[in-house]
């Protein structure tokens, strides 16, 4: 394992803490663009969030107006009632968004299928790194607001649904993520720096409980403005 990963695992709890657990909850709050672009405003604005921590598996709801709550895995999304009867489904969701650019609509499954891999892989990192199947080098250092951030290069598996197969990760000196580079591939391969912030003590995990994600330019600079997404979490509970 690389040095700086396993100084972030140590700094994020431990992973002997954190194979503890097989699922986290919170309480989430989205804002941003994104939401209006994609025609699913107030959708997920106020929300739960469920994630199995060692599968990719995670759910939303309420899915505003209804009740229903989704259930996501990489090769299927299903909307359900309350009472577990299926809504909508949609197989194989990556493919569903072929062609599609930043203001390309969503339907709810494919925004069921973008909030349940982000989420999985936001929540569980840095952890998730450390799977044998995940290839992790670190790079230079680059400056992020006048201080010097550490960095992995990390390329991922197709068997794990994410962003883009290749994303960085940036490291204060006391090993906490602070910034969450990617290409947003199901949407044109937009390039985002997500940034991190609000630390908090969850059962001796520490989880960033506040996330802002902004456009990056060519040179690797993130924009102030727009905010593309925003989320906030509260109420973490792992079992």
């Amino acid at each position: 394992m690389s040095s700086l990963l396993q100084f972030a695992i140590d700094a994020a709890g431990g992973i002997e803490r954190f194979e503890r657990f097989t699922t986290l909850t919170a309480d989430l709050r989205h804002t941003g663009i994104i939401w209006g672009l994609k025609q699913r405003e107030g959708v997920l604005t106020e929300c739960k969030v469920a994630v199995q921590l060692h599968e990719q598996r995670v759910s939303h709801g309420p899915f505003a107006p209804s009740q229903n709550h989704s259930v996501y895995t990489p090769s299927r999304v299903e909307l359900r009632s309350p009472e577990g009867t299926l809504i909508e489904a949609l197989d194989n969701p990556r493919d569903s968004f072929a062609g599609f650019e930043m203001e390309t609509p969503w339907t709810d499954p494919q925004l069921g299928y973008f909030a349940g891999y982000t989420m999985w892989t936001y929540l569980t990192s840095p952890f998730l790194l450390a799977r044998p199947d995940v290839d992790v080098e670190e790079i230079e250092p680059w400056m992020v607001d006048g201080l010097p951030l550490r960095r992995l290069r990390v390329s991922f598996p197709p068997s794990i649904a994410t962003h883009s197969t290749v994303q960085t990760f940036y490291f204060d000196v006391d090993g906490l993520l602070r910034r969450h580079d990617y290409e947003v591939d199901i949407q044109g391969r937009n390039a985002a720096s997500r940034y991190l912030a609000d630390y908090v003590d969850v059962q001796g995990i520490k989880m960033p409980s506040r996330f802002r994600i902004y456009p990056r330019t060519l040179e690797n600079t993130a924009l102030s403005d727009p905010l593309i997404v925003g989320v906030d979490l509260s109420n973490f509970h792992f079992s």
